[in-house]
């Protein structure tokens, strides 16, 4: 196996790893009532069985609130498609890479000015910081990956007709 191939292969294993973990964390985001039943049974926390409660009244009296997180799942899911450019081609997609990267870095003031706004304690706003910090983690190695890759001098057989 080439270097390029190499190279290529484990820029596509942490591609595939950041997408599961973005699909994830979207579809987990349609059935939050379940998930907090759920998450109650097993932990024993106030703020966590408030959120809870506000969830059963939300969905019971205004289920059109929990439209919006059915809107977070989507645009989690939409974000995953885009990521699928830069498998097909790492060099050229590297944007995608950089814009998530952007994102990641916006998680952190988002939650340090929101937080705060809708009462949402600095704990949890730390649990949701730590979404951006580890989600940069591998876009930074596909990041670096990839300009390794647009490095390395292209074979004639690897070159990819331009449409």
């Amino acid at each position: 196996m080439s270097e390029r191939s190499a190279l290529l292969r484990r820029i596509r294993v942490w591609l595939a790893f950041f997408l599961v973990s973005l699909v994830l964390s979207g579809v987990t985001a349609f059935p939050l009532v379940t998930e907090l039943h759920w998450l109650n049974s097993l932990v024993d926390n106030v703020w966590i069985q408030r959120v809870s409660d506000g969830l059963d009244r939300a969905d019971s009296e205004y289920p059109f609130l929990l439209y919006g997180t059915d809107w977070l799942a989507f645009a989690h899911l939409v974000i995953a498609v885009f990521f699928l450019g830069v498998y097909r081609d790492p060099v050229r997609n590297i944007w995608i890479v950089e814009a998530g990267m952007i994102a990641c870095a916006g998680i952190i003031p988002l939650a340090l000015i929101c937080g705060p706004i809708r009462g949402i304690p600095f704990w949890w706003s730390v649990i949701d910081m730590a979404f951006g910090v580890f989600g940069v983690i591998p876009l930074l190695i596909l990041r670096r990956g990839i300009r390794r890759l647009e490095a390395l001098p292209q074979r004639a057989s690897d070159a990819v007709a331009a449409p």
